[in-house]
């Protein structure tokens, strides 16, 4: 059997021991996710094997699932996804990481007080008809493309390499253009704004937002609004709130413990 340790999830305010019923923590054990609290905050932890988790959906689902319950009662700061506490770290032990960074800890929960993250990505519903429009806005990759139709593949090797990468960087100026358009309607009601990679060639834009609670009604309006005005071109994939993922991860070094 596998050493017991304690996995860790999230650092919340919270100045005393507590569990968080309804949720089934990391493992899938019959064990309770609870505080490990000290001077004024708590890691969030459930017993665990000690091991190393793989970024499955299942495992990721479980540890998420964990903070959206934490979520309906408290700021939140995410502990990195598989972070594990081996059995030679004790609940003292637990408490020195809260203590050893207490003023980070209360200024990340100070910044993301009544905020919520926010996902937004928006990807092209019609990739031919992108092309086309490539096309069309630019002759000199008209011109290439009909000179090179009905030659022999080897005999336009070199100029079929050119003309990819010319469509390739027309389609990533197009992407740059509508994804600054779509902000242009929602950073100024967000906080802050984080731009991840896009994923494949559909995707246009991959951005998290911290927005005030107070106004995410107004961050709805804004995205609804670009559904009407878009939504014939792009599909829009709006998620939250979540868990600040995309603007807090705290690591813990064990070493520096």
């Amino acid at each position: 059997m596998d050493s017991q340790g304690k996995y860790l999830y999230c650092i919340i305010r919270c100045p005393h021991e507590r569990t968080f019923d309804s949720v089934t923590p990391m493992g899938n054990m019959p064990v309770p996710v609870f505080t490990v609290p000290h001077d004024g905050l708590s890691l969030v932890v459930s017993d665990s094997p000690v091991q190393q988790y793989e970024t499955t959906r299942a495992h990721m689902m479980a540890h998420e699932r964990v903070l959206e319950r934490v979520m309906k009662e408290h700021s939140l700061l995410p502990v990195r996804f598989g972070t594990v506490a081996d059995p030679g770290v004790t609940i003292q032990g637990l408490q020195k990481l809260l203590q050893t960074r207490v003023q980070e800890f209360h200024q990340l929960l100070a910044d993301i007080d009544g905020k919520a993250e926010l996902g937004l990505k928006a990807l092209w519903q019609d990739e031919k008809a992108i092309f086309s429009e490539v096309l069309a806005e630019n002759p000199s990759i008209r011109r290439l493309r009909d000179s090179l139709a009905g030659r022999p593949a080897q005999a336009v090797r070199y100029e079929g390499i050119r003309l990819g990468q010319m469509v390739k960087d027309a389609l990533e100026r197009k992407r740059k253009g509508e994804a600054a358009h779509i902000l242009a309607q929602v950073q100024p009601i967000a906080v802050r704004t984080r731009e991840n990679v896009v994923v494949g060639d559909r995707m246009v834009l991959n951005a998290a937002f911290l927005v005030e609670t107070t106004r995410e009604g107004e961050f709805d309006q804004a995205v609804r609004r670009l559904e009407q005005g878009l939504g014939q071109r792009l599909a829009f994939k709006y998620v939250g709130p979540v868990p600040p993922y995309n603007f807090v991860n705290i690591v813990v070094n064990w070493e520096r413990l």
